[in-house]
């Protein structure tokens, strides 16, 4: 394939170095500069670059080595969006127990506007360190992630009396900002976006009609204001999305199928191809394939990035196979379930781990599509 996404691809974070973050210490103690903290990142993001071509794979990302978190470093930098003091939990799951992350709640106090490119200086960085044959790719958070976070409570009702002129504000400001990655050059971008998978999990539902929000259709809007926030992308741009269930140190949030949502999010979400998590059992089954029309393309993330153990190329063949049960062959691809570092904790396994995740994948779909 000559444009994204590739037989063999990946989600975008990747785990941070030790001497990344150890400079990140050092900045957040005032011991270094912003400026020597940039340069720290440039390094260590040609060297990532470098490892991701050496494994065989067509696009690369910076790892989002730049961030802390996958999504909220975007959204703050949108206009009317702030942190406030309040403090919100989000409860995960592993194999052990549970771990809680916490974050500032956002609050949407004034008109949503884009004030600036976001993570454009970032993509033209990328852009400048990746071989000609390496399509950069970019990823930020969809969307409907700025409203999941905190719902129609979170919406300052003197801005926004009602949730249509915030939701139109917002793609509207999506619009704007992809517009401008378009004309650096983006050609690959990538919407990730956890509540369409989290929209899955009855559990989540009940959370959003408790707090007041309309659990059982909110999937609907947030089709619609993505399409209408990629409607006008240029023509040379491949859109993505990707979608689990959450990804906090090799733990997760939200369980279940793609069932709920798969009927709508395939057949009218206007992105060229859809990352999906399915790397075990929480994941479902490959049903809700049916409904992905011709021409969309599925990434089948079957290679976890919660754990270092090595998947056998053979299991990774036989679920491809069941996917195309359901699904063409020729409109499939593999990566990983999700990313390495979703936050700059990173998840439990090693670099050497991860890398052979990355080129067990290339070699996969070599011998499947050729």
């Amino acid at each position: 394939m000559t444009t994204p996404p590739f037989r063999a691809d990946h989600v975008g974070s990747l785990l941070r170095p030790a001497s990344l973050l150890a400079m990140r210490e050092r900045r957040a103690t005032g011991e270094i500069d912003a400026v020597e903290l940039h340069a720290a990142e440039d390094a260590a993001i040609r060297d990532v670059v470098r490892m991701q071509r050496d494994a065989g794979l067509r696009s690369a990302t910076d790892g989002e080595f730049r961030r802390t978190s996958w999504h909220m470093d975007f959204i703050y930098r949108l206009g009317g969006v702030h942190p406030t003091d309040e403090k919100i939990q989000v409860h995960f799951r592993n194999a052990d127990g549970e771990i809680d992350f916490e974050s500032a709640a956002l609050a949407i106090d004034a008109p949503i506007r884009l004030n600036e490119t976001i993570f454009g200086d970032d993509f033209a960085f990328l852009s400048s360190v990746v071989d000609p044959s390496v399509t950069p790719k970019l990823t930020i958070p969809s969307p409907s992630m700025v409203h999941y976070r905190g719902g129609r409570a979170a919406i300052d009702p003197a801005v926004y009396s009602d949730e249509d002129t915030f939701w139109a504000d917002l793609s509207a400001a999506y619009a704007v900002e992809i517009a401008r990655l378009g004309e650096l050059g983006c050609r690959y971008l990538q919407l990730d976006d956890t509540s369409l998978a989290y929209l899955n999990d009855p559990a989540q539902r009940r959370l959003l009609t408790d707090r007041g929000d309309d659990a059982e259709h909110q999937h609907l809007r947030y089709i619609r204001q993505i399409n209408a926030a990629i409607a006008d992308r240029p023509s040379t741009m491949a859109v993505t999305t990707h979608m689990c269930r959450g990804n906090f140190r090799s733990s997760w949030t939200a369980e279940g199928g793609y069932d709920f949502v798969a009927e709508a999010l395939f057949s009218e979400l206007a992105v060229d191809g859809f990352f999906l998590e399915y790397d075990d059992d929480r994941s479902g089954t490959f049903a809700p394939l049916r409904f992905v029309p011709p021409g969309k393309m599925v990434v089948l993330g079957l290679v976890t990035t919660k754990r270092g153990a090595l998947e056998s190329k053979d299991t990774l063949k036989r679920r491809i196979d069941e996917a195309a049960r359901y699904v063409p062959l020729e409109q499939l691809c593999l990566s990983p379930q999700c990313g390495f570092s979703s936050t700059v904790e990173g998840n439990v396994l090693t670099y050497d781990e991860q890398v052979a995740k990355l080129s067990l994948i290339v070699e996969t779909a070599a011998e499947v599509w050729g």
